[in-house]
């Protein structure tokens, strides 16, 4: 009966941490998609463009946002980065 208890503890803790797994891509993301996104909703906004996340063996698209700028700085988009056979994605960021 033991046995059995701790097999399934086992078990529920193994699907939790399936998703903590890290897995790197081994080909390129398709092509960045053109959004359309109109005008500023407010002054002090810039747009920042959608980009291919990796997720569970897939890439998915998330879509751009307008966010506040911030003065005196310019924002870096993010980019994906082969190193060797894997693709790594490198967070956009404020220059």
């Amino acid at each position: 009966m033991k046995k059995i208890v701790w097999l399934v503890l086992l078990s529920i803790v193994l699907l939790f941490m399936i998703d903590c797994i890290v897995a790197y891509p081994t080909f390129g993301p398709p092509p960045l998609r053109g959004e359309a996104f109109g005008v500023a909703p407010r002054p002090g906004f810039v747009w920042i463009g959608g980009y291919w996340r990796w997720s569970r063996g897939n890439y998915v698209w998330v879509s751009g946002s307008w966010v506040r700028a911030r003065p005196g700085r310019a924002w870096v988009p993010g980019t994906w980065e082969q190193r060797g056979r894997n693709w790594h994605w490198r967070h956009g960021y404020w220059r």
